[in-house]
């Protein structure tokens, strides 16, 4: 499936202003904000988070095939997608991201 047919099998998220994610030492690596152009990626987030209880490498995998046809873009062209080459890392490197929720006021 396409990234956008993928999006809407995933839970909503506009009760969130955002997310952000937190290294192993609980330092913020990534602020995602609920806005055009990064909504996508709160969703992927917040539905992994939800799934796996954190980005872990498990988590990465499923988040590389809900962004479908992205994914073979970001790895084309390093550092075009930012949120897609986070979870390439982790597929690579290993390691955990735990995701904070921003709610929406």
């Amino acid at each position: 499936m396409a990234f956008a047919d993928n999006l809407k099998t995933l839970p909503p998220v506009n009760h969130l202003a955002g997310l952000q994610l937190l290294d192993e030492h609980g330092a913020t690596v990534a602020t995602l904000d609920n806005k055009p152009g990064s909504a996508g990626s709160v969703a992927v987030y917040h539905a992994l988070a939800q799934r796996f209880g954190a980005i872990t490498v498990e988590a990465a995998h499923e988040g590389l095939t809900l962004y479908a046809e992205h994914t073979a873009d970001a790895r084309a062209h390093p550092g075009k997608h930012p949120n897609i080459d986070r979870l390439l890392q982790l597929v690579e490197r290993g390691g955990r991201l735990t995701v904070k929720l921003l709610p929406a006021s």
